[in-house]
């Protein structure tokens, strides 16, 4: 459905995309049910950027600062189990694996698809996968296990 103008013209309402009701459903829900504590940390990241300069001289498809924050916490999560947890009403569930939700820019807004297992992929996976999260993103194709769920990693 197109947007639609109010009689007076005050503002424009722009109809909610089965996704983004989905995304707010989810969003309200965790808010409201679960327990959130936030981690933040400053890191240098020179040498990283070193590093990532060296390994783009010679591969096809260069690998981004986001590609190593993601390996990153995926291996932050394996180091500290409980952080890669999930509250339950009768237990908490620890992951034995990381499933690392980045943030990715649309037309439409923001949206989180999910690295599954970054824990188990190199960088050139995770980049590949990543390409193919944004391309599905862009185009409104991403299928809701692919943004639901996983540890949210915001950079910023």
């Amino acid at each position: 459905p197109a947007p639609v103008v109010s009689a007076d013209g005050a503002y424009v309402e722009i109809p909610l995309t089965g996704m983004r009701k989905a995304i707010a459903k989810r969003l309200t829900q965790s808010k409201q049910e679960v327990p959130h504590y936030y981690l933040t940390v400053d890191i240098a990241l020179d040498e990283l950027m070193a590093i990532r300069g060296e390994l783009n001289k010679s591969a096809p498809s260069k690998l981004s600062v986001t590609d190593f924050l993601v390996k990153a916490c995926s291996n932050a999560l394996l180091d500290v189990p409980q952080v890669n947890s999930q509250w339950g009403e009768t237990a908490i569930r620890q992951y034995t694996n990381a499933d690392i939700s980045v943030a990715v820019a649309t037309d439409t807004g923001l949206i989180t698809p999910i690295v599954f297992g970054a824990n188990t992929k190199g960088l050139k996976q995770i980049n590949s996968d990543m390409t193919d999260l944004k391309e599905k993103a862009s185009a409104g194709k991403l299928q809701p296990h692919e943004f639901q769920g996983g540890i949210n990693a915001e950079y910023g």
